[in-house]
């Protein structure tokens, strides 16, 4: 297969602390010879395990990036044992423009893997990750929050998966999270995900999602921050103490926890989020846009459960997520 473009500008097995960018070549109008430089730090301490750390795999979601940039400022050699590799902005170009996709080719990166070395800008990237840094990982922690479209409680997430042996290791690490929240998840639409990548490895993966809007807030950058030491502690590749409190144990059973909106409109929220849902309860109305005189379309939950996340703008579209409901466990 044809090699990957990017280069990284800092040794990726040496001792120490490490911090240049994962180089790009790309060429465009306002630089012919131009590169796409994504930010990366690698710390070192002797052998162990590898943590590959990733945020703004979505370019407008935000705790991840900054607890990432807080963990490479701050940690030193003595306090690893084993390597992490820090990728604060895995999307690079999607999060300085704040947006989803990237603005160069409008690829989600969480649907472009396994990607290619020959191909776009976002399927390069996710080549690089596929084929050089995941297969040095043992333990990989993607950070996600609702972005501008959504809004969740927050919550660490691990995958419902054939390989069991994977599936408990992944809980286990969601567990030492620790996020108010810790969910089983059901993902939709799994074809191209970073986190499928990670996962057919055999990898232990955490994922999150912590909040949403298109911002992050004190709270959901507190919960990041000591999610993520607990996970490295946990794994044994960073030296603390674990810091628990208590989470909710949610999962999601079937595609009854999905509502989705049939028409556009004036979306307005019925129950706020983190409250307990009947089933036929109203969880959403929307209102029509273009006259008075109508009532709103109802959504009503398919069944019992606790509303994890709902549609953050006041306007919605067709086909766009109303809610997502969590069943909680024993």
């Amino acid at each position: 297969m044809k090699a990957n473009p990017i280069s990284p500008t800092i040794p990726l097995d040496q001792d120490g602390v490490h911090h240049g960018f994962l180089k790009l070549p790309y060429s465009r109008d306002d630089s012919a010879w131009g590169s796409v430089m994504i930010p990366l730090t690698v710390i070192k301490n002797g052998e162990g395990k590898t943590a590959l750390l990733t945020g703004a795999n979505h370019g407008d979601e935000y705790e991840g990036p900054i607890a990432l940039q807080e963990l490479a400022s701050t940690t030193r050699p003595e306090d690893v044992t084993g390597r992490l590799i820090i990728v604060p902005a895995f999307n690079y170009p999607a999060f300085r423009a704040a947006s989803r996709t990237s603005p160069i080719d409008k690829g989600n990166l969480n649907r472009a893997f396994p990607g290619k070395p020959d191909g776009t800008v976002t399927e390069k990237i996710a080549d690089y990750f596929q084929r050089i840094l995941l297969p040095l990982a043992d333990l990989a922690v993607d950070f996600h929050s609702g972005g501008k479209t959504l809004d969740f409680v927050p919550f660490a997430a691990a995958h419902i998966l054939d390989d069991k042996t994977t599936q408990t290791a992944c809980f286990e690490a969601m567990k030492a999270f620790n996020a108010p929240y810790s969910v089983q998840l059901l993902e939709i639409d799994s074809d191209g995900m970073y986190d499928t990548a990670v996962e057919s490895m055999g990898k232990v993966l955490v994922t999150t999602e912590l909040g949403g809007g298109g911002t992050s807030t004190p709270r959901s950058n507190a919960i990041a921050k000591k999610g993520l030491r607990n996970v490295l502690i946990q794994a044994g590749i960073l030296r603390g103490d674990m810091q628990i409190e208590r989470s909710v144990s949610l999962s999601m059973p079937d595609d009854d926890c999905y509502l989705f909106s049939l028409s556009d409109g004036l979306f307005e929220a019925m129950i706020e989020l983190g409250a307990s849902v009947r089933q036929g309860e109203v969880i959403a109305r929307v209102w029509p846009l273009d006259r008075t005189g109508l009532p709103p379309v109802e959504y009503r939950a398919k069944r019992d459960g606790i509303l994890i996340s709902r549609h953050f703008p006041g306007l919605i579209q067709s086909g766009d997520c109303v809610s997502v409901l969590g069943v909680a466990q024993p």
